[in-house]
């Protein structure tokens, strides 16, 4: 089975490292006009970023138990500058040192502290009539305990020890539950009673989210998230949601207890929570909340402090901007005017009753402003390509840092937009059905007269700042000669300059990682972040199967025609899997009267060979797997499963 989540494995090139390029004379005057139209002197945000700081962890360094590092700020030290390099956006550097604040913070004194910089996400905890709720314990098991151990250390030691009540996780995406296994334990949610509430489906969404397509989603992520960059001023320096991934241990806990679509209130631990489903906005799974008693408002990550990603860079189905700003409004409509404080699973709080509902109302307009500008020019005739450029920055991008595309973009959101109600093609029947890349670039090459001449074109765009259709012209040329050196160093120049003026997180990660594989010095780590026994063993055996039907090799199976059934006789499941006519087509549930061969195997045994501690050929072997009937048609089958290689190729051919 695939690994679920990303493995930083970028591939090494055969093309000796070569050096970036600085910031061009186009780059540096982008950079200028963005900070002089934008207020980047509001000190605002700093203010709130700051605000209630009681601890820190030295360095921000986390260890595992290995002794290997799953988080270290140290090498982010160059964001100690408050003046933006010419190789960085500089509203994204301003997001970016933001993002670089970590500690412990108290938001409602004596009542609410959240813990920030210890992963993309935040980690919020607060205090019960006996005891403590945690909201959102990071992605990774170490990260977690590591801000847990700072809490207990600051607070705890002045308010007496106090034991977790209840666990919320506030939505499906693993990281706002991963990290649970470092605050509590399965043995004391049992003994305790410990309530884990999340939302209606979070249990399906939250285990089965990637494993179909995690293959192509964990490469792309490794590119949006920077995850092949070193840090630095022409480096990775944050994703704009925060500021990058930890690379601990995913765990998992099933909830005791889930809030339905109607939302509705529930008391925990004495305290009075009121829901609002939130599903399909962000994540399938989600929800916001209210605590009437400390005036706090909990937006999850329908509302952070930047414009999300209505599709992201990495892969996803497409999210609703209609009802994102449906629920927004729902919120301000229900909580307006009654919080004092607004705090998300990412990002800093920000306080005050005015400004909380001016955060509420200005996301709101954001989401609502990509949706119907889309429509709007759709109707129009404008395609997928062609909606960002006639579209102006919403006016409240303007005058409020919040909606700026520090991770999603105005640009992406749209065409996502389109994508979800019109689907991949434009229209134009000239687009319906072209030649692949590998296909059409020679045929663009013999066009331009020879790659000599299209790689001329190429640097001439260069030359005059037009980065976008240098692009273009060079991802021909490399595309149909990979192997000529030129090329990839004139393309990774083009987006060398597109990513250091990328407001965008993801985007700056995505340019800027192409260019380092295009020149062959991508990071090449082994290391990254691994699912626990606890998240493995969540993945209903249902969605194991349809992933298994998705390795299956059709082109050199199309002759196979057979039954195998699957017995799990210690979670007492059956699966059938048909295979026909190069379809592998898995019934859950279903026990066939005549199978070309019966295979029993324990959940648990597949688990390991989920985790990389098993194989099926030792497993058979050693008689750990069992098989009646056709031995060899269920060999014959199991070999048509190859691995896919996480290191495919995305910047060339």
């Amino acid at each position: 089975m695939h690994r679920l989540t990303v493995m930083l494995l970028a591939g090494a090139l055969p093309f000796a490292a070569a050096a970036q390029d600085a910031a061009s004379e186009a780059t540096r005057a982008a950079q200028a006009e963005i900070a002089a139209r934008l207020p980047l002197n509001d000190p605002r945000d700093e203010a709130n970023v700051m605000r209630g700081k009681i601890a820190e962890i030295p360095g921000g360094v986390i260890l595992g138990k290995d002794g290997k590092t799953v988080w270290d700020r140290r090498p982010y030290e160059f964001l100690n500058s408050s003046n933006a390099p010419d190789t960085v956006n500089p509203s994204l550097w301003r997001q970016a040192r933001l993002n670089a604040v970590h500690g412990l913070f108290e938001v409602v004194p004596g009542k609410i502290w959240q813990l920030r910089g210890y992963d993309i996400s935040v980690m919020t905890i607060i205090r019960g009539k006996s005891g403590w709720i945690v909201i959102d314990p990071l992605l990774s098991e170490e990260a977690a305990a590591a801000g847990w151990k700072l809490f207990a250390d600051t607070v705890e030691a002045k308010a007496g020890t106090r034991s977790i009540k209840a666990v919320i996780f506030s939505h499906s995406h693993s990281d706002h539950f991963g990290g649970v296994g470092g605050i509590v334990t399965p043995e004391q949610v049992k003994k305790d009673g410990i309530r884990i509430i999340a939302p209606h489906g979070f249990s399906e969404e939250a285990t089965s989210e990637n494993v179909l397509a995690g293959g192509a989603m964990g490469r792309r992520a490794l590119y949006m998230f920077g995850s092949i960059l070193p840090p630095g001023p022409a480096g990775q320096v944050d994703a704009g949601l925060g500021p990058k991934l930890s690379s601990g241990t995913i765990g998992y806990m099933e909830p005791t207890e889930t809030v339905g679509e109607k939302g509705g209130a529930l008391t925990i631990d004495g305290l009075v929570f009121e829901f609002l489903d939130a599903g399909g906005t962000e994540a399938p799974s989600e929800f916001v909340f209210y605590i009437p008693a400390y005036k706090a408002l909990h937006t999850t990550e329908v509302v952070t402090h930047n414009l999300h990603n209505v599709l992201t860079l990495r892969g996803a189905q497409v999210r609703d901007a209609l009802r994102w700003s449906k629920v927004i409004d729902a919120a301000l409509l229900q909580w307006g005017g009654k919080a004092d404080v607004v705090m998300a699973s990412h990002h800093w709080p920000t306080w005050g009753a005015r400004e909380v509902d001016a955060l509420l109302a200005n996301q709101r307009d954001a989401y609502r402003y990509v949706h119907d500008r889309t429509l709007f020019l759709a109707n129009r005739g404008a395609t997928l390509h062609e909606l960002a450029d006639r579209t102006a920055e919403a006016p409240v991008q303007g005058k409020d840092f919040s909606t700026r595309g520090y991770y999603g973009t105005l640009n992406h959101d749209m065409k996502a937009t389109y994508q979800r109600y019109f689907g991949w093609w434009d229209g134009n029947p000239a687009n319906f059905n072209p030649l692949p890349p590998e296909a059409s670039a020679p045929k663009y090459v013999a066009l331009a007269g020879g790659a000599d001449k299209l790689l001329a074109a190429g640097r001439t765009a260069i030359e005059a700042g037009d980065y976008r259709w240098a692009a273009e012209l060079l991802n021909k040329l490399v595309f149909a000669q990979p192997d000529n050196k030129e090329a990839r160093s004139a393309l990774a120049s083009a987006y060398d300059q597109m990513g250091y003026q990328a407001e965008s997180g993801a985007w700056r990660n995505y340019y800027l990682a192409g260019a380092a594989s295009l020149r062959g010095n991508a990071i090449d780590n082994l290391s990254g972040n691994g699912q626990s026994r606890s998240f493995v063993s969540a993945i209903p055996t249902a969605v194991f199967f349809d992933a298994l039907a998705t390795r299956f090799d059709a082109a050199k199976g199309n002759a196979l025609n057979g039954i195998f059934q699957f017995v799990l006789p210690d979670s007492k499941e059956a699966v059938s899997v048909v295979v026909r006519g190069g379809v592998e087509f898995p019934r859950y549930g279903v026990t066939d009267a005549a199978p070309t061969a019966t295979i029993t195997i324990d959940r648990a045994t597949l688990d390991d060979v989920m985790l990389g501690q098993a194989q099926f050929p030792a497993l058979m072997q050693s008689g750990a797997i069992g098989i009646d009937g056709d031995r060899m048609a269920f060999l014959s089958w199991f070999a048509l499963h190859p691995p896919a290689d996480p290191r495919f190729n995305i910047v060339v051919p």
